[in-house]
């Protein structure tokens, strides 16, 4: 991205001087040529009846049309008057077609991207929906081609790349989610990172030191006794073969490695291995104040300008839903309708398998018999320069990825994802669940959902409360765990997918509430393999300690529960922290300090900065075994700490892990310098633009504000431990309330609007990172603007 960088930098540096050069008149005119109008009337092409667009001074659309058609017609219209550049580049991102017109800086990116195929697989996803998600498809894309037809003003970002957005298609719609599906599945990267340790001559018991499998006393998101499990329970996967982990070369391991490390910037959640993240719970009336339920969501992604979701509300006589909605996509995908609610967080299922497959030249080995490769051609244009070609090996499990790196000495791995089989109901989903009036409904609406794995909670009016996990999850033989490569022999293929009935669910528990947090689903007795890789349970288990404090909850509670700082990781690490023997006296004033703390990572307070900061310099502690500077793996450390480790005599034989954590302190603080920063100061939650930041409009473009938390604090606020600035936290949140779903709130941060120039860019920043909410409402809301968009006669 650097070449990228500087030539933005440049060209923008004369751009910006031209506008100081025409003075004030060339400012109002950039000014007038970026905003869209959201008063008056617009005539468009293909709506069958006029459609309102009224607007809060927040910058919420609400949406009153006379058809479901018309509905998604005015919602395409809605996201291009205010996210028309972020929706031109997620469809170029899903595509790989960045290099058309930020040039070979991005070459790399639209190579790996064509590797994988997203676009292709959209393609064929469209073709598989059923009629009515087919028609929502069409009309939500008409109405983004019917408002370029208007020939409106462009965002910034246009004029400053020198190109008009072109038509758009179904499939640039249903790539998004394709690529949302990717944000959120990983285990290919694990099942890479396996095969490069075993090359190294790594035993599968050191690597689960420092992967440690998920503790068997931490919570479950399905307690044992809401499940039975089935008469006669499938055989549990045994541990692989230990051929199947081995590698060709070491070298050729580690250059698969590099490529897992070297994935897109774009969707890579900055300084996360594990990108999946939130938090959600829903509470039955038994224990809420008003005997009605209350149901909480914030789903936790990487923090951008502008922001991921949209608040809009939609009425039409068959869609009726609020909540938050992705630009590029027509559905509101967490929210509630009159009836019911419901919120996601991410299950973190193993849905991807790689294929160690057995190259003969022109095909490969499969049960016995040579099956040919099946290749493809991408061409990928260059601005400025000559198209690039790349051809795309695929055998009969998807694409092979490591000739993305050109890596011709490793035998080719073949990757298998649910993602990318040719058909696709989860946009059906989507808009199912938002018509539904009960869990039936949302049940069957959730039945063609494939990827990525989402935990929804559901609440009703009725005060029912329930959970369910779908998606394709894969069935494997006994002997595949799916953590390393197996052979693409035919050996180790998927058996199926799992039937819903079989999918992890729950409904009316009886512990009276249900808490997601991307910890471990199902319980001890569930016999089936969904993942063995899963979150800290930290975030878990505090919303569980605030659930059970209290008898009764209230929606305050709720907005507390979100706005909470409290680190259970500070309470693990306390006792190592009492066993030190500092030998600085400001280590040792700070050791007291710490011992002190109460453990709520505050923005206004130091000592947060000095923990976070003494447990980042543990986190270097593996780093020349594993080959990366920090590990975000606490209980690895903490078993360092507390067992001894081999790492801690690294630079002198005879170091002692504990005193490897003293002298981790005194580098923190050493780090940190004579005067300590407070938290928010150094860490403060930080809002790049996509193409804009490190470029002379960053200052434009870029939000930075003072930010508490950490990552496995519920209100969660990851951040680089290079530079300690937040790059992961809360994208969005919502509390629907039962007893009065007009009660209910939402809020996201930055804004509604994607041009730099709007009032409502980024006014929504101030009230996200107080804790601060919207009213989530479908009537009785105040109108500052008002739009009525009509037929083209």
């Amino acid at each position: 991205m650097r070449r990228v960088l500087r030539f933005l930098g440049r060209l923008l540096l004369v751009l910006v001087g031209l506008v100081v050069i025409a003075g004030v008149g060339g400012w109002f005119w950039l000014r007038g040529t970026t905003l869209p109008p959201h008063n008056g009337r617009l005539a468009l092409k293909g709506l069958s009846a006029p459609v309102e667009l009224e607007r809060e001074a927040s910058g919420v659309l609400h949406i009153r049309a006379q058809s479901d058609t018309d509905a998604f017609f005015a919602l395409g219209v809605g996201h291009a008057e205010d996210r028309l550049w972020q929706m031109e580049f997620q469809r170029r991102v899903g595509a790989g077609r960045l290099s058309e017109v930020l040039g070979r800086a991005t070459l790399e990116q639209d190579k790996f991207l064509r590797t994988w195929g997203f676009y292709r697989a959209a393609q064929q996803a469209y073709t598989s929906l059923d009629p009515q998600t087919k028609a929502a498809v069409d009309a939500y894309v008409a109405g983004i081609n019917a408002y370029l037809a208007t020939n409106p003003p462009l965002p910034l970002e246009f004029k400053l790349l020198g190109f008009k957005p072109a038509p758009w298609t179904p499939a640039d719609v249903l790539v998004w989610a394709k690529m949302m599906a990717y944000e959120l599945s990983g285990n290919w990267r694990t099942e890479l990172e396996r095969r490069a340790w075993a090359a190294q001559g790594m035993s599968p018991e050191r690597m689960n030191q420092l992967r440690p499998p998920y503790p068997s006393d931490a919570p479950t998101v399905i307690q044992a006794d809401d499940y039975t499990p089935p008469a006669a329970p499938p055989q549990p996967p045994q541990t692989p073969p230990a051929s199947t982990s081995s590698s060709p070369d070491g070298r050729s391991a580690r250059a698969l490695l590099e490529l897992a490390s070297r994935l897109p910037p774009l969707f890579r959640l900055p300084g996360e291995m594990k990108p999946r993240a939130s938090n959600n719970w829903v509470i039955s009336g038994s224990k809420t104040i008003t005997g009605k339920p209350l149901l909480a969501n914030d789903p936790h992604l990487g923090l951008s300008a502008p922001s991921i979701w949209y608040l809009v509300d939609m009425q039409a006589p068959g869609y009726k839903a609020i909540g938050a909605s992705f630009p590029g996509l027509p559905a509101v995908v967490i929210g509630r309708n009159e009836r019911i609610g419901w919120g996601v967080t991410t299950v973190g299922a193993d849905v991807q398998d790689l294929y160690v497959m057995d190259d003969v030249g022109n095909g490969y080995r499969y049960q016995g018999r040579i099956e040919p490769w099946r290749v493809r051609t991408e061409v990928i244009k260059v601005k400025g320069e000559p198209d690039v070609t790349l051809k795309v090996r695929e055998s009969r499990y998807g694409p092979v990825i490591n000739d993305v790196v050109k890596n011709p000495g490793a035998a080719p791995l073949s990757l298998r994802w649910t993602a990318l089989d040719p058909t696709d109901g989860t946009m059906q989903a989507f808009l199912g669940i938002a018509r539904a009036q009960n869990w039936d409904q949302f049940k069957t609406a959730l039945a063609s959902y494939n990827a990525p794995s989402q935990n929804f909670v559901y609440a009703d009016v009725d005060g029912n409360i329930g959970y369910m996990a779908p998606g394709r999850f894969p069935i494997r033989k006994p002997g595949d765990d799916g953590m390393n490569p197996m052979p693409g022999n035919g050996d180790w293929d998927w058996q199926g997918y799992l039937p819903q009935k079989d999918w992890p669910q729950v409904y009316n528990p009886k512990e009276g509430f249900i808490v997601t947090a991307n910890n471990k689903v199902p319980p001890p007795n569930y016999p089936y393999l969904i993942s063995l890789e899963w979150e800290e349970p930290y975030r878990a288990e505090r919303i569980r300690q605030m659930i059970l404090a209290k008898d009764r909850l209230s929606l305050a509670d709720m907005e507390s529960m979100q706005a909470d700082f409290t680190t259970l990781l500070f309470r693990d690490f306390k006792p190592v922290l009492q066993a030190l023997n500092p030998v600085s006296s400001q280590a040792q004033t700070w050791k007291a300090r710490l011992l002190a703390w109460d453990g709520v990572a505050r923005a206004d307070s130091q000592e947060p900065s000095v923990f976070e900061a003494w447990y980042t310099e543990l986190s270097r502690l593996p780093a020349k075994e594993v080959g990366q500077e920090f590990w975000e793996e606490p209980r690895y450390l903490l078993a360092a700490m507390k067992n001894g480790d081999p790492n801690c005599a690294v630079t002198d034989t005879t170091q002692t892990c504990l005193e490897y954590a003293a002298l981790a302190l005194e580098k923190a603080l050493d780090r940190l310098g004579p005067n300590i920063p407070r938290w928010g100061d150094l860490h403060p939650a930080t809002f790049l633009h996509q193409v804009l930041t490190h470029t002379p409009l960053a200052r434009l473009s870029d939000r930075y504000v003072p930010y508490g938390g950490d990552r496995y604090t519920v209100n969660r606020a990851a951040y680089d431990p290079a530079t300690f600035r937040m790059n992961v936290g809360s994208s969005y949140r919502e509390i629907l309330d039962f007893s009065n779903l007009e009660n209910s709130l939402f809020i996201h941060p930055m804004g509604q609007s994607g041009n730099l120039l709007s009032s409502q860019y980024a006014n929504l920043l101030p009230l996200w990172a107080r804790v601060e909410y919207l009213p989530m409402r479908m009537k009785d809301f105040p109108v500052q603007q008002r739009q009525v968009l009509e037929p083209l006669r």
